[in-house]
């Protein structure tokens, strides 16, 4: 007789699709985000405790993501949860999260324009402003930009790879894409120390380190998305035909990419000289 309990739940239904169980971790999330939230605006502002509750914050945080991956990945790899018209909602969900995302970009580069195309008196009538010294964007930030093309380009390697069943090059292709990302944020953290300026120097500086900064955000969270599906695949998690979470992080990290490009183009190349 077949073991029920080692079959995919979703032959037992007469659907395919999903119905989620009850689960801790979404409440255990927002409590997580909010007490951090709450914590970096008391540490900001120089409030007692700030600082150990920002630090507990973050801790939950980590620990919820943590838990709550763990269960999406018991779904979608061993209780057979990702059926194929899950797996087209799910990558429907996160293409509409990248294009919230694109909208979020979409309004830092307004601001940015909008300061930078019409400077005001009080920016000396220029862009950058009257004693500002700008980034030379043929030097760290080029450099950057050859590292975040080339780890777009290495873990599309991996993600063929996959398709093909070579889990070996798809091992090299994701571990090449980390170590390029982690250089390219360190990279980034080191133009940060070598400024001549900082978040305080007025709307350039905020525009700056408003922009880049919160691009390198999302240069961690996906290196971290990625570093997940480069242990899912060295546990076998992925096959050719189902690898849902690996393209998900690939389809974020290309967005990270493009992000990229328009940022060295507008921020480091015309934001250094005011000439397109």
């Amino acid at each position: 007789m077949t073991n029920a309990v080692s079959q995919p739940r979703y032959q037992f239904q007469s659907f395919p699709f999903h119905l989620v169980e009850a689960s801790p971790w979404p409440l255990l999330t927002a409590n997580a985000v909010l007490s951090m939230t709450v914590g970096g605006v008391l540490y900001m502002n120089g409030i007692a405790h700030g600082s150990t509750l920002l630090t507990l914050g973050f801790l939950s945080t980590l620990f919820a993501f943590i838990l709550w991956f763990r269960d999406i990945t018991a779904e979608g790899t061993y209780l057979g949860d990702h059926t194929l018209i899950v797996q087209k909602g799910l990558t429907m969900g996160v293409t509409l999260f990248i294009v919230t995302e694109i909208f979020f970009f979409l309004s830092i580069f307004w601001r940015y324009f909008h300061s930078s195309l019409a400077p005001t008196v009080e920016l000396g009538s220029q862009w950058p402003p009257v004693g500002v010294t700008a980034l030379n964007p043929m030097t760290v930030p080029l450099l950057n930009t050859v590292l975040l093309l080339s780890s777009g380009a290495t873990v599309t390697y991996a993600h063929h790879a996959v398709i093909e069943g070579n889990r070996r090059a798809a091992i090299i292709g994701m571990a090449l894409t980390i170590l390029l990302a982690a250089l390219f944020t360190a990279l980034q953290g080191l133009e940060y120390v070598e400024a001549d300026f900082t978040i305080a120097d007025g709307v350039y500086g905020s525009c700056f380190f408003f922009s880049t900064g919160f691009h390198g955000f999302h240069v961690i969270i996906g290196t971290l998305f990625i570093a997940v599906m480069f242990f899912r695949v060295i546990n076998y998690h992925f096959t050719a035909e189902h690898h849902i979470g690996l393209e998900s992080s690939i389809l974020y990290w290309h967005f990270v990419d493009v992000v990229w490009l328009f940022l060295y183009r507008s921020v480091y190349w015309w934001g250094s000289d005011g000439v397109f």
